[in-house]
């Protein structure tokens, strides 16, 4: 080959370099597999005694299933003494029923690439679910709307360590309530190919949810594609709405996170072990119930546990007893063999500050050490999950970096070991690391590093404006959203898709109560 023409081919080869460094990249991370030991905080003695109380508790005063005269015919055929509306369950009956809920299971996205493991040493992260308002740095604090909604999808696409879209990342309150979750569900099926969330706002949306991913999926054909959000309304009572969407979809194998509600010492004990025994009772309860409904259908038994400020009855966020709640109840679910949901980035702030983001740390971190299996929550969390905010979506899931990294451990290989780069700055041969062999071939991934803060010297970073993480983070949800591409999708199925929505518009006048 001529000197021209090899000439051309190195430029032509440094043009496309250059080219591929510039073009936007879409990753996703692999969802976490730990490889750290969980914070185990109960004793065996503790955890008896909690199981036992719990037992105690189920037999004795029992669990309220209101508005279902199913669910109490379930529970009296399966053993249960049912008076009215309250469900007693003689001692073991629940934990009996528990054991047949798969240990993990496969949540499948549209894109294969984006499937998802819940259970064993897995974490999956997902974005905040359910607040009505929305904050930006531009806006302020507002009413969300669907065009809100729309872009926390995208956003969530395109973040990089986020694994899953999630749910109701904001409510927007600009449609319908009977019709919103189709603009939702619709979003999340097209603008991302992630794995998303059902709708449990009415058994009948369940069933659209259903509906909607067959569509989608081209059938389920027993296969779990989407994960709900049940809560239980503490204490102990479960109403018919969140178990009506449970039996809707544990009817078709889609996965349901059975999760008590409760904010410490207004709707549970004061405290830990007291609060621990309820979260216990619900889980029971809740978890038994779908599997009364059909043996083996998915399920995530869940723990959300924040506590109470007594002067301001306000809750509370990142403080040490919801820790503890958190780490005990992850020892009393892996005991019961199935997937653990919990934690978040919790803040009780008003806006995206440092009370936001030391909340946030403490509630993030405590999930990776307790051993949550699904983690709802984990970016764009504000004021007590009153508000999805923008700015702080980024500045979280740039952070749930930082947690794929620890979770990794320590790489004890003959590379991580660097025994060849000890002995030859030992011996004298350098006076430092960063030359060395060893450092040239691990420098790119040696350190995690943030695609957001600020690590310039004072006089550069005065020079660009002297911008903070908030304004730092609003030019990147900019920069997210104008380089976010939508991923691709079979055009009958995204018509399919849409002729659905509408029909299912059409067929019912507008409420918004």
């Amino acid at each position: 080959m001529s000197e021209v023409m090899e000439g051309r081919r190195a430029r032509g080869g440094g043009a496309a370099r250059r080219a591929e460094r510039s073009a936007v990249r879409i990753e996703c991370a692999k969802f976490i597999e730990r490889n750290i030991p969980n914070l185990e905080i109960l004793n065996e003695e503790a955890l008896q005694i909690i199981e036992a109380n719990a037992e105690t508790i189920l037999e004795e005063i029992g669990v309220n299933f209101v508005e279902n005269p199913e669910a109490l015919r379930r529970w009296k055929e399966a053993g249960a003494d049912v008076e009215g509306t309250r469900v007693r369950l003689p001692k073991g009956l629940a934990r009996a029923l528990c054991k047949t809920a798969p240990a993990s299971f496969v949540q499948h996205a549209r894109n294969p690439e984006r499937n998802v493991t819940v259970g064993g040493r897995g974490l999956v992260l997902a974005p905040v679910y359910g607040p009505p308002f929305v904050r930006d740095a531009e806006g302020g604090r507002r009413y969300a709307t669907i065009e809100d909604f729309r872009k926390f999808v995208k956003l969530g696409y395109m973040s990089k360590w986020l694994h899953h879209s999630g749910g109701t990342v904001c409510e927007p309150t600009d449609v319908p309530v009977n019709k919103r979750h189709l603009d939702m569900l619709h979003a999340h099926m097209t603008l991302s190919d992630k794995p998303y969330m059902g709708s449990v706002t009415a058994p009948e949306r369940a069933q659209d949810s259903v509906e909607m991913s067959e569509i989608l999926f081209g059938g389920l054909n027993g296969r779990t594609v989407m994960t709900s959000l049940v809560n239980i309304n503490s204490p102990m009572t479960f109403d018919g709405i969140m178990m009506g969407a449970l039996e809707v979809y544990a009817k078709a194998n889609q996965a349901a996170i059975v999760s008590p509600f409760i904010v410490g010492g207004a709707m549970s004990p004061v405290t830990v072990a007291g609060t621990l025994t309820q979260v216990l009772v619900e889980i029971l309860a809740g978890v038994a119930y779908s599997q009364l409904v059909r043996k083996g259908a998915p399920v995530i038994a869940g723990a959300f546990v924040t506590s109470t400020d007594m002067a301001s009855g306000a809750p509370t966020f990142g403080t040490p007893e919801a820790s503890l709640v958190t780490y005990g109840a992850g020892q009393l679910v892996r005991r019961l063999g199935i997937p653990y949901r919990s934690a978040g980035a919790f803040c009780g702030s008003k806006l995206p500050d440092a009370q936001a983001a030391y909340e946030s740390a403490n509630s993030l971190n405590m999930g990776l050490l307790a051993g949550v299996n699904f983690m709802l929550h984990a970016c764009g969390w504000l004021e007590g999950g009153l508000v999805s905010s923008f700015e702080k979506f980024v500045m979280d899931a740039d952070q749930l970096g930082v947690i794929h990294r620890i979770a990794e451990g320590i790489d004890m290989s003959d590379n991580g070991q660097a025994m060849e780069a000890l002995r030859f700055v030992g011996s004298g041969q350098a006076s430092h690391y960063l030359g060395t062999d060893h450092t040239q071939a691990n420098f790119r991934t040696a350190f995690w590093r943030s695609d957001l803060f600020d690590y310039k010297p004072f006089e550069t970073w005065q020079e660009e404006g002297e911008r903070d993480t908030v304004r730092l983070a609003g030019e990147r949800v900019a920069k997210l959203l104008a380089d976010y591409q939508k991923p691709a999708i079979d055009p009958a199925v995204e018509e399919a898709l849409n002729e659905y929505v509408a029909k299912k518009k059409a067929a019912t006048p507008d409420t918004f109560m």
